[in-house]
């Protein structure tokens, strides 16, 4: 990166507001910029615009869910633990058959009123044999699941109600956790994302900081430079007027010709005809800015509708050193961040490729009379380490991480764009802010060559010793002069604008 940038080492003498390159001078041009101006009314607007615009709070809201969901990723470093309790009361049909007989005596028994000493193992054999969720350490059976999630067929052996005949009551209380421990640092990697990308919604919102700062400045410009110019046409048509009356008396004394009249009675109209759009060019103004500013359109009429001159420039303009844009400008921090981000995806992509190992635990109480629920001896617990290793899938997960190593790439090539775009940025608005003080300075010589000019012509046409042409053609430079500078001094300080906002200026506020 250069030492400094090439337009200010070509700067000229005698330009009214200086261009200056040093190490601190960065942050002199950037922090507050819009007080430099001395500007009351520009201050008061940026305020108000930092506080209520629409634009700016969208990007506030957004900040916040990116802290969210950085907040879901660090909460996967924990375990998750789950209470769990309920009550389930279930009755066994008494047509179930059971190997060994029924142990209730019912129909479907073979035969027997009460339970055999064999069939009575036979009978928690048979209640043994029966999936986990179905059964119970009392022997009843536990809420059934819904339909949409159990497989089809009996939950059990014994069917949906426990042992044939039997009536069951169960409590339960207890807990449940799992863990999956980050042993490959696909986790970590995760949450280096997640903030990453928070970092880079953060300089998003100093990114639509800036350009607010600038749009609101830009169209107070706008707006005074529209006043001005506004002016200076009524001023031109009172005079246009003025010079119309002085060549109908010459016309009504002889002096003059109708076709002079005609010719100034078309300059008038010609000025006139101006009007309505800079009157129309103002209201849009005050509309923009009430808009920025978070209020309905025509809030701020009364506050702008007067007209005041233009801010007056600093006299130097500080720019720093190239460098300064890569720690200064939102839109670089950003990019950086995001490399960051899609870097760090790269990690949690690859961890998929290995295996993951969680850990699961439950621990409660079981017992079929609320009072024994509490009883040590009414307590249950598991403990299941596990393991998942994809086999089949391995393929996806590898071209993941192909695609999370291109997706890298494309975000540096970004990167680099975005510091080739700030630099462009730059040296743009350098060269046409240092130009455009160049042209003003020329325009206010010709301004003033003009107004000599009219002078004398209106004088001498007065005395009758020029034709009135002379008169329409002064007056036309004139009043083209002096749009041309007030146009200029719109420029000047509008470049100046631009030239703050390329530098990443006023977020720091």
């Amino acid at each position: 990166m250069a030492e400094a940038f090439s337009e200010v080492q070509g700067a000229e003498e005698g330009d009214n507001a200086k261009l200056v390159s040093r190490p601190e001078a960065g942050v002199e041009a950037t922090t507050r910029w819009w007080y430099r101006f001395h500007d009351s009314e520009l201050e008061s607007l940026i305020q108000r615009a930092l506080k209520g615009n629409r634009d700016l709070k969208l990007a506030a809201a957004r900040v916040r869910e990116a802290r969210l969901q950085r907040a879901v990723a660090t909460s996967g470093f924990w375990p998750s633990i789950d209470v769990t309790g309920g009550y389930n009361r279930g009755h066994g049909s008494e047509n179930v058959e059971l190997p060994f007989g029924n142990p209730a005596g019912g129909s479907g028994a073979s035969g027997s009123a009460a339970p055999s000493a064999a069939a009575e193992p036979a009978a928690r054999m048979a209640a043994d044999a029966a999936p986990a969720e179905a059964t119970t350490p009392a022997g009843g059976a536990m809420p059934a699941v819904s339909g949409g999630n159990r497989p089809a067929g009996p939950a059990s052996p014994l069917g949906e109600g426990g042992l044939p005949g039997v009536t069951t009551n169960l409590y339960q209380a207890g807990f449940d956790a799992s863990w999956e421990l980050d042993l490959f640092g696909g986790r970590r990697r995760a949450l280096e994302s997640a903030t990453a990308q928070l970092q880079a919604v953060e300089e998003a919102e100093r990114a639509a900081m800036v350009t607010l700062l600038g749009e609101v400045a830009e169209t107070y410009l706008q707006l005074r430079a529209g006043q001005r110019r506004l002016e200076l046409a009524q001023q031109n048509l009172q005079v246009a007027k003025d010079t119309l009356a002085i060549v109908r008396a010459k016309f009504d004394t002889g002096f003059a010709t109708d076709l002079e009249v005609a010719r100034q009675t078309a300059e008038v109209a010609t000025i006139e005809a101006t009007l309505p759009a800079l009157q129309t060019g103002e209201r849009v103004s005050i509309h923009a800015l009430s808009v920025m500013i978070g209020d309905p359109p025509a809030t701020l009429a009364a506050e702008l509708s007067k007209s005041s001159p233009l801010p007056e420039l600093p006299p130097e303009v500080p720019v720093g050193l190239p460098s300064d844009l890569l720690r200064r400008r939102p839109d670089i921090r950003q990019a950086e961040r995001d490399v960051a981000a899609a870097t760090a995806r790269i990690g949690v992509a690859t961890a998929e490729l290995l295996p993951q190992f969680n850990l699961a635990a439950a621990f409660g109480f079981d017992s079929s009379e609320p009072g024994d629920l509490v009883d040590w001896s009414s307590h249950y617990y598991s403990v299941t380490p596990g393991v998942h290793f994809p086999l089949l899938d391995w393929g996806r997960a590898k071209t993941n991480v192909r695609l999370s190593d291109e997706t890298e790439k494309a975000a540096v090539l970004r990167y680099e764009s975005v510091v080739a775009q700030a630099m462009l940025d730059v040296e743009n608005a350098l060269v046409r802010f240092r130009n455009e003080q160049i042209a003003r300075a020329a325009r206010v010589e010709a301004l003033d060559a003009n107004r000599r000019a009219f002078t004398i012509a209106r004088q001498r046409y007065e005395q009758g010793l020029v034709d009135s042409l002379v008169v329409f053609e002064a007056q036309r430079s004139l009043l083209a002069a002096e749009d041309a500078l007030a146009q200029s001094e719109a420029m000047v300080r509008l470049h100046l604008v631009a030239l703050y906002k390329a530098l990443g200026g006023g977020w720091e506020s």
